[in-house]
């Protein structure tokens, strides 16, 4: 049995209150291996068979558990240190290892966590039986390569965005974990907050109405980075967010954009989405912006929203306003009617999204289930991307997206045209 690992939280702060509605699948037989094979993580001998909903969460944070998962971290730059945090402040899981270049990084890691191994060598902690499933943060152009290797050492694997450089690898690690029973997930941060989860229930609940239009606007002053565009870094949290929100696959996609920076990717683009009917989503996204904006506007025929993640409180607000259609023959403006209602905020889980995920893929290596965020989840982004790629070099023309879609290089995903578009 192992206990947790040091500079946990206190079991107080474990205990956060969680409101998010997580898929539930059915409870594998008692005693049964977490992992496929080569694993000595073990669920409860007494897991209840039938769980009702968010009950696995809250015996997960009620009690202390008998098991613990052991994971290793690959990557400690610029989101590293976050994953390590969140991970070894689960009563569910001990970070045994983590990688990095950086012998300066690992030095850091030493200080805060001075029990976890240390090396320069990630093949070291996918050989390291105490390990049970990776965490890879590393820069795009190499999570192919790790991941594969991990799902082959027999460890389950959470990928930080996008899951990989192109749509056919991603297709390839989904079938290498299908194989061999392991878990699959990509790291969509924001699926896990307070706040979409709200907004998911409200449009599945058909209160907005008819949807209209989905517009997001996610700008600032860099970050540039050196192997992928402003699209996938970007644009990967608002597409991931609008494919769970909305829960449908858009027929087309345009994009525009622009390269201001000597030697680097397209700096800013403008992504429009197009699906069965007259919805329509549009993203902005921008490295090269004085302030920075996560902004996101839902518009439907009875309701409307407006999301801002950097609101400090009421990140969420709910519109009561539209516009009515008179039968009446006429003048356009006789027509049409503004309704003009109230404004509220409903109230939302303030937990971090990132520790509701770490908890959420603890809980899905344990019970063997399918995270919300799972490697498809993570291919329907990447072939947006993809075409959007397509149609950035094709000055905008619009691309469809279909299941048999041509794939594009990892070049031509990933670092778009250097000129405007």
């Amino acid at each position: 049995m192992v206990g947790p690992p040091t500079g946990a939280r206190s079991q107080t702060e474990a205990r956060a209150g969680l409101s998010i509605d997580l898929p539930v699948a059915p409870e594998p037989k008692a005693g049964r291996s977490v992992r496929a094979r080569g694993t000595s993580v073990r669920q409860p001998a007494d897991a209840p068979t039938a769980p009702r909903p968010y009950s696995l969460f809250r015996r997960l944070q009620r009690a202390k558990p008998s098991w613990s998962v052991g994971v290793g971290v690959i990557g400690y730059g610029y989101w590293g240190p976050n994953l390590v945090r969140n991970f070894a402040e689960q009563v569910a899981a001990r970070v045994v290892a983590v990688s990095d270049l950086s012998v300066e990084r690992l030095t850091q890691v030493h200080a805060r966590y001075p029990k976890v191994k240390l090396t320069t060598d990630f093949r070291e902690v996918l050989c390291d039986a105490d390990v049970d499933a990776v965490i890879v943060a590393t820069p795009v152009s190499s999570h192919f390569d790790i991941g594969m290797r991990a799902l082959q050492a027999g460890k389950h694997v959470l990928i930080t965005k996008p899951i990989t450089a192109d749509s056919e690898q991603a297709m390839q690690l989904i079938e290498a974990a299908e194989q061999r029973g392991l878990v699959l997930m990509v790291d969509h941060t924001f699926i896990y907050t307070g706040a979409v989860q709200t907004i998911k229930q409200m449009v599945e609940s058909g209160n907005l109405g008819q949807l209209y239009y989905y517009d997001s606007t996610r700008v600032n002053l860099g970050l540039f980075q050196r192997d992928v565009n402003v699209l996938w870094d970007l644009a990967v949290h608002d597409l991931a967010i609008m494919d769970y929100v909305l829960g449908r696959r858009p027929v087309a996609v345009a994009a525009t954009g622009a390269a201001h920076v000597p030697g680097h990717h397209v700096n800013l683009a403008y992504l429009t989405c197009y699906f069965e009917g007259s919805l329509i989503t549009h993203h902005h996204v921008n490295w090269l912006a004085p302030l920075k904006i996560r902004r996101t506007l839902i518009g439907g025929a009875r309701q409307m929203i407006v999301y801002d993640d950097l609101e400090p409180s009421e990140k969420v607000k709910v519109y009561d306003k539209g516009v009515t259609l008179a039968d009446a023959q006429g003048a356009l403006e006789s027509m049409i009617g503004y309704r003009t209602g109230d404004m509220w905020a409903p109230q939302l889980s303030l937990t971090e999204g990132l520790r509701v995920e770490a908890q959420h893929f603890l809980e899905c290596v344990t019970h063997r289930r399918q995270p919300l965020t799972d490697g498809p989840c993570g291919l329907r982004v990447i072939s947006v991307l993809e075409a959007a790629a397509r149609s950035l070099a094709g000055r905008g023309q619009p691309v469809e997206l279909t299941d048999e879609s041509p794939r594009a290089t990892a070049t031509e995903s990933l670092g778009g045209v250097s000129e405007s578009a």
